[in-house]
């Protein structure tokens, strides 16, 4: 870039959940090693959130500045302090009050924008009126979904086909229509909403406004890569249908991902989202003591909470494969002294062959080493981007949000994973999968020859996923060419003011 080219300002906010604001911060971190100035907005409880990540990206002379909007908790109804999604998913109520409290944000957002004056707004799915916020001051708007390009495409045809509607039962298979590949589900792995459930329609009316947002905003950007997934990343951008003529999708998108690979070092990725709950160069020399390929890691997302019973299972299951592991277990009693979910002497039994992580993993750090060799996940689509460029076959276990989706993605169409079994959408609460099908699921990951053909196919990739990151990579390119437009779009609104002045 000359000496003379404008600095370019963007702006980023994420949806206060872990999910959704790690990815974002790596995003904005790219944006930023490439010369743009990038400001996170958030609220003031979640900013220890991005202060590692912030302050190693400054020893490395990459500037993310942060912005705080006062979150109005009290006035939703929540109580002070409630800052974070993931701190609110007990119930539907207080799940609505959180979405109601962020349509409150709307104009302080606008007042930063008054101030700061960013030449562009990257805005969470979930704040629909982002788009309008945007355009009061002339400047695009782009939609961060977080997910995958299968996963928009999949979810897009669902709203406009809702096939759903012409099968009998819940557990009755449907094609989703007018994809590249025959996926089938049933309603049961559908969101409440899809299914007509009452307590639900708050959150259907904020989704419907959230596409229209989108239709109207200048574009998408996805943390995906290209290779990964070149139908649905074709289908989404150009719209044609696979069965019907005219173009059904049609938006403007970039592929900037995998987002977590801007992350080169082991202490940048163990500083990456919350302080973990383990020492990472304790977690680390106990994965040097094992073979490659040889641990399987389990973990299921910052949301995800199963009940005692589901955690005993998965217990039992790990056990019974005779596989080595690592299992994180996020659940808000695990702090009581019995931990009525462990089985007795599990942990004596497992010494050396197992380890127990209460609490927050360094995930990339983790699924990045060599002893690792699968990954029984929840599908988010964070994780199952992470265990991509891992390369690293996975169990699918999918809760709710997008994942049996991503499922579908992992299992079907890049054949690098096995399902073990999950069959409800619940968002409180894991489906009830016994330890035999947990046992099962990881064997076939981790050993026999189906297990190579999918590691084989994983590892390749992962390589394909660090080249779209590399110089003149598929990603690096897309990054590039948003940035090159988002200045020329820029350079022609000042013009433009100073015409009319």
């Amino acid at each position: 870039m000359g000496s003379e080219t404008r600095q370019l300002h963007v702006f980023f906010f994420p949806l206060m959940a872990h999910g959704h604001m790690i990815p974002t911060t790596d995003m904005a971190k790219l944006f930023a090693a490439r010369g743009v100035k990038a400001t996170i907005v958030t609220t003031p409880l979640n900013v220890p959130l991005f202060f590692k990540t912030i302050q190693r990206a400054k020893d490395l002379g990459i500037k993310l500045d942060i912005k705080t909007i006062k979150l109005p908790t009290v006035e939703a109804g929540l109580p002070e302090g409630c800052e974070n999604l993931d701190m609110v998913l007990d119930s539907a109520e207080t799940f609505g009050r959180f979405f109601k409290a962020t349509a409150m944000l709307q104009q302080p957002l606008e007042q930063l924008l008054q101030e700061h004056r960013p030449d562009c707004l990257v805005a969470d799915m979930f704040f629909p009126w982002a788009t309008d916020s945007a355009a009061k001051f002339g400047i695009p708007r782009l939609v961060f979904h977080g997910i995958c390009f299968f996963s928009m495409c999949a979810s897009e045809i669902m709203r406009l086909y809702e096939p759903q509607k012409k099968v009998s039962s819940d557990t009755e298979p449907f094609v989703i229509p007018n994809l590249p590949d025959e996926i089938k589900l049933t309603r049961m792995q559908l969101p409440g909403f899809a299914r007509g459930i009452n307590e639900e329609v708050d959150f259907a009316t904020l989704l419907a406004r959230a596409i229209e947002s989108e239709l109207e905003s200048y574009g998408v950007v996805a943390n995906s890569f290209y290779e990964l997934e070149p139908a649905y990343a074709d289908y989404f951008r150009q719209g044609q249908s696979y069965e019907c003529e005219g173009n059904i999708l049609g938006r403007k998108a970039w592929h900037i991902g995998p987002v977590s690979l801007c992350y080169k070092n082991a202490d940048d990725k163990a500083g990456r989202g919350k302080e973990a709950s383990i020492d990472e160069h304790e977690c680390l020399k106990w994965l040097d003591l094992k073979k490659p390929d040889s641990v399987v890691y389990v973990c299921f997302g910052s949301t995800s909470e199963f009940p005692a019973s589901q955690l005993h299972e998965i217990a039992m299951g790990l056990e019974a494969s005779g596989q080595q592991f690592i299992w994180v277990v996020r659940r808000g009693k695990t702090e009581d002294v019995e931990e009525e979910w462990l089985p007795q002497g599990f942990e004596e039994r497992m010494k050396g062959k197992g380890l127990i992580i209460r609490g927050w993993a360094p995930q990339v750090l983790i699924l990045d080493h060599q002893a690792v060799g699968g990954f029984v996940t929840h599908c988010g689509w964070n994780s199952t981007l992470e265990g991509v460029s891992a390369g690293l076959p996975m169990v699918t276990w999918p809760v709710f949000a997008e994942q049996f989706y991503n499922e579908k993605l992992v299992t079907q169409i890049l054949r690098i994973g096995v399902g073990v079994g999950a069959q409800q959408w619940a968002r409180m609460v894991g489906d009830s999968v016994k330890r035999e099908a947990i046992e099962q699921a990881v064997k076939r990951i981790m050993v026999g020859e189906e297990a190579e053909e999918m590691r084989s196919t994983a590892k390749e990739l992962g390589k394909m996923a660090r080249r779209a990151v590399e110089e003149e990579g598929s990603s690096w390119a897309d990054l590039n060419a948003l940035i090159e437009e988002l200045r020329l779009h820029g350079s022609s609104s000042k013009q433009g003011n100073n015409i009319g002045h």
